[in-house]
Parts: C-alpha cells; sequence; structure tokens
C-alpha cells in the first residue's frame, strides 16, 4: 500500500472516531434490535430482529420409524428475541457508538454490556440474523447459529427484512 492511500485510511479513521457518538444508560428495549436510552433511539448496527408480531416455527416433536416425523408448532419469535436481549442486559447500563443515523433519524450503534457486544452476541446466540444489505460484519456469527442451530436456527424462519415485506 502506497502512503497516500495510508494517510487517506488514517484520516478516515480519525474522522470516523471524531464523529462517535457515545450513549450511556440503562436502555428501554423496545425489541431485538431497538433500544432507547433516555430520549435517544438506537438501532443494533448490522443486525436484523424479527419483528414484534412475526412467528416462526420450531420443531416440538420428532418421530423416527420407517420414516422420519417431524412436527413444527408456530412461536413468536419476535418476543423470544426481544425477552433474550432484556435478559441478557438486566437492567444494566450499556454503552452504544454510533458514528451515523438512519432514515428514521435513530443512532445506528454498536452496543456493549461491560466488554460484550450485544449484537454480535444476538446474532451469534440466533437472536438475530446479520443485516446483510448494510453490513457484513457479523455474518461468521450467523453461520455460526445457523451452523448449531440456536435460537431461530432451531427451526424454520422468514428472514425479518422479507417478513416485513410481506407484511
Amino acid at each position: 500500500m502506497d502512503k497516500v492511500s495510508l494517510i487517506l485510511i488514517f484520516f478516515f479513521l480519525l474522522n470516523q472516531s471524531l464523529n462517535a457518538t457515545e450513549i450511556y444508560g440503562v436502555p428501554k428495549i423496545i425489541d431485538g434490535d431497538t433500544v432507547h436510552i433516555n430520549s435517544k433511539k438506537i438501532r443494533l448496527k448490522g443486525i436484523d430482529a424479527p419483528e414484534m408480531k412475526q412467528q416462526c416455527k420450531k420443531t416440538f416433536l420428532k418421530i423416527h420409524l420407517l420414516i422420519n416425523l417431524e412436527f413444527k408448532k408456530n412461536y413468536s419469535c419476535g418476543v423470544s428475541s426481544k425477552t433474550k436481549l432484556v435478559k441478557k442486559i438486566k437492567n444494566s447500563k450499556i454503552n452504544c457508538i454510533s458514528t451515523t443515523r438512519d432514515r428514521y433519524k435513530r443512532y445506528l450503534a454498536t452496543c456493549y454490556k461491560n466488554k460484550i457486544n450485544l449484537n454480535k452476541w444476538m446474532v451469534r446466540n440466533g437472536y438475530a440474523v446479520a443485516y446483510k444489505r448494510y453490513s457484513e460484519d457479523y455474518v461468521r456469527d450467523e453461520n455460526y447459529a445457523k451452523e448449531n442451530k440456536l435460537g431461530m436456527w432451531k427451526g424454520s424462519f422468514t428472514r425479518p427484512e422479507k417478513w416485513r415485506k410481506l407484511n
């Protein structure tokens, strides 16, 4: 890499860190990818959690005879996603770092409880998916959850972005 490229990268990173907004406090959890701290609305950057009214399917009975039978039932995966984030945070203070806002004026942020990246934790445990349209940050974590059948990956679901378009 030449010197000009290195200088440009340095100034880009410096500008990003200077424009960062840090939001700290006990959040009100809205859903699996949205929290409010005081009057600030924060969207967890790079992830997409199921909507509160969204239904997913999970296996509740498997029978292995001459053929394999699997019975599935609906569950509220949006509610489940929110519940998992609420339990993870446990009324603690979190720290969210944002460098931009979305079209709804929400802060797009990576949020941490102590040193735990909550965005990553939600995807890696199958309570949200990587929002690949906007970021590749959590694709490996999504693959991990999928391979290990964690959270929503235990059953079947419509990706939240597609579900919103259909509903």
